[in-house]
């Protein structure tokens, strides 16, 4: 769950952010389809490959811990199934992917601005962050406001820059 929910999450979060500034940049909504499913592709894919990375370097640690060749902390050490490196990195990179679609579908739909986009997402994370809380004994309202205030941060943030990128270097498409 842990990795569907990390996957899902960040894909969310930044790929709104993207979409947000190449709007702000391009103004086009080719360009941003074009340029929003760049990012969500290589962001997947880097999702994927930390994933993969940090699993294998767990499960070498924990080999290690047991000949005894390294420092280890026994509070870290969890019982239970362990994690393949692949299926950690393909859920992950899956999820990824699934959550980045969120914000590009309405521009591939035809919007001609980044609300659309704000409105899927933000209710998806809504979900989410609903979800995540619940399954984790959090304040479901302190999660999702939480979550709202990551995505709002990110989506201004790449907003400015985009329109910034737009006033100093006369970006356009």
């Amino acid at each position: 769950m842990r990795d569907i929910f990390l996957g899902l999450n960040d894909g969310l979060v930044e790929i709104l952010g993207a979409v947000s500034g190449f709007f702000a940049a391009f103004g086009n909504s080719l360009a941003v389809l074009v340029a929003g499913l760049t990012v969500a592709v290589a962001g997947a894919l880097s999702m994927a490959a930390g994933a993969w990375i940090a699993v294998s370097s767990s499960r070498r640690s924990a080999r290690q811990r047991m000949r005894g060749d390294s420092f280890s902390v026994r509070a870290c050490q969890r019982p239970g199934r362990r994690r393949t490196p692949l299926a950690s990195a393909t859920i992950v990179g899956v999820s990824y992917l699934a959550g980045a679609m969120v914000p590009v579908l309405p521009v591939l739909g035809g919007a001609k601005t980044v609300f659309p986009s704000l409105f899927t997402a933000g209710s998806l994370i809504i979900l989410v962050s609903t979800i995540v809380a619940f399954l984790s004994g959090m304040n479901v309202k302190r999660r999702v406001i939480t979550n709202l205030l990551i995505i709002a941060a990110a989506v201004s943030i790449t907003f400015a820059i985009g329109v910034v990128t737009k006033l100093v270097w006369g970006v356009s498409v």
